[in-house]
């Protein structure tokens, strides 16, 4: 025991010295005690003694994936990590009945104390394999998940390879989309989906940060034989996210590079998120982009205020939140970046009636989120970017001199609805787009002009784009 009372000191002068500025994290982190450590046919559980409720609600959506980070750099052996109450160093309530398995995602915390702490979720542990230790989400299912036009195609393909995983049509499945859209929602969903049908299956599901550091450590170690087990030999399903993060080793990559490889030999699924496409990951080796263009690519978008609102209402329902539709609405309107500042509204409005005592109501909510509700409408980067994802290039490409025809079409739409909506200059509109004079603006206008009466297909674009603009601004 005084060994484990060892390392959690050191844990926590670690974590302490790593995060010195950040002060909600040095007032929550400070009390915690190592209570006790057990050990079963399962793993070691490290039980961490906090001293409230508050206490334990703070560290459980704000620091464990912290706390389980520097645990598994130097206690190698499986372990869990189960937060309970305690006064002068006794138990008085524990989070679970049974030891906890930890369940990571990297959306970050909606808490306004921190809004870039990673966000962690504690479930009931669920017997399973060594092999599959590193589980996925169970509250991320595709029941679970509110399908909208947005995403309609991604959920269809994640459905299809959770139901036929490896199949060589659909590998890799790569879902790409911006911030907070569901990604992370849908790589677990796949993991959740194949475990209840194929449980024979080992999944391992980890974000490239911690697949990126893993290897690093075992370069240093001289221990490449292991992680090349761990991830080649000893997983049958790769589930990654955040695959943008490769891009800064070479050596990382060429890990990577061969355990795709060495999956795709062998008929295994491989399904990765990233917030950007494979063209666009900086860094990226063109044999690993060629490899992950190879499958499927499936993106999400921001959902329209239709699907923001449905998705409000599972959430209410889900957690027996009593709110008025004018209130959804009103929180639906407003929440335009991501789905997981949906949430978060929605968290901070029922935060505050509960610490207040007040019902929810469209004044409370407009009290609570006023910050959020700016009269800011769309700007000119705004329409530039909703042009390119729509027109599937890149927001440099509208400012290229380049004349290849979809990056023309997108760059005079930008135009055109720019004009529209911010009703900018010529020379504005010419100046955002490379400098270009105040007669390529006009050619552009006229262009698109002529083309909405006689192009059906550019109309569609057209309505599609204007239409996303609506649910920005709300309006």
């Amino acid at each position: 025991m005084v060994q484990n009372h060892q390392i959690w000191s050191q844990i926590k002068s670690t974590l302490k010295a790593k995060n010195s500025s950040n002060k909600p994290l040095q007032m929550w982190f400070e009390p915690t005690k190592l209570v006790d450590v057990v050990n079963s046919e399962h793993g070691t559980c490290f039980e961490i003694g906090v001293p409230t409720e508050l206490h334990k609600y703070w560290i459980s959506q704000n620091l464990l994936d912290l706390i389980a980070s520097e645990i598994s750099a130097i206690y190698s052996s499986p372990f869990h990590i189960k937060l309970v109450v305690t006064e002068n160093g006794s138990k008085l309530e524990e989070v679970e009945e049974e030891p906890a398995q930890c369940s990571f995602s990297t959306a970050p915390s909606t808490d306004p104390l921190d809004q870039h702490m990673p966000r962690v979720n504690i479930e009931p542990k669920r017997h399973v394999s060594t092999a599959q230790r590193e589980m996925v989400n169970p509250d991320y299912t595709f029941s679970t998940f509110v399908v909208g036009r947005n995403n309609e195609f991604a959920h269809a393909a994640s459905y299809n390879i959770a139901e036929n995983p490896g199949s060589q049509n659909y590998n890799p499945l790569f879902i790409c989309g911006p911030t907070g859209m569901g990604k992370t929602h849908l790589l677990n969903a796949v993991g959740n989906q194949i475990l209840s049908s194929s449980p024979e299956l080992r999944i391992c599901y980890c974000s490239a940060e911690k697949f990126l550091n893993e290897c690093i450590s075992s370069i240093r170690r001289n221990e490449m034989h292991k992680f090349r087990m761990r991830y080649r030999e000893k997983c049958d399903i790769l589930l990654m996210d955040d695959i943008q993060v490769l891009g800064r080793g070479e050596a990382v990559q060429e890990e990577f590079f061969h355990t795709l490889n060495d999956f795709f030999d062998k008929g295994q699924q491989v399904v990765v998120a990233s917030d950007r496409m494979p063209k666009d990951i900086r860094g990226l080796e063109d044999r690993i982009r060629t490899r992950l263009e190879w499958g499927l690519i499936a993106d999400i978008q921001m959902p329209d205020i239709e699907t923001r609102v449905a998705i409000l209402k599972y959430k209410a329902e889900r957690r027996n939140i009593m709110i008025s539709q004018e209130v959804i609405s009103y929180i639906a309107r407003i929440s335009k970046r991501s789905i997981r500042e949906l949430e978060g509204n929605l968290n901070k409005v029922k935060m505050f009636s509960e610490l207040q005592g007040l019902k929810i109501d469209l004044e409370l909510a407009k009290r609570v989120l006023a910050v959020h509700d700016d009269t800011t409408t769309i700007t000119v980067a705004d329409i530039q970017k909703l042009c390119a994802d729509h027109f599937k290039v890149r927001v440099t490409d509208l400012k290229s001199k380049s004349r290849t025809k979809p990056q023309v079409v997108a760059r005079q739409a930008a135009m055109f609805l720019i004009k529209k909506n911010l009703g900018k200059s010529l020379v504005e509109i010419g100046s955002a787009f490379g400098g270009r004079d105040h007669t390529t603006v006009i050619n552009a206008l006229r262009r698109i002009e002529d083309q909405l009466t006689k192009n059906s297909d550019l109309r569609k674009d057209i309505d599609d784009i204007q239409a996303r603009i609506h649910n920005i601004t709300g309006v």
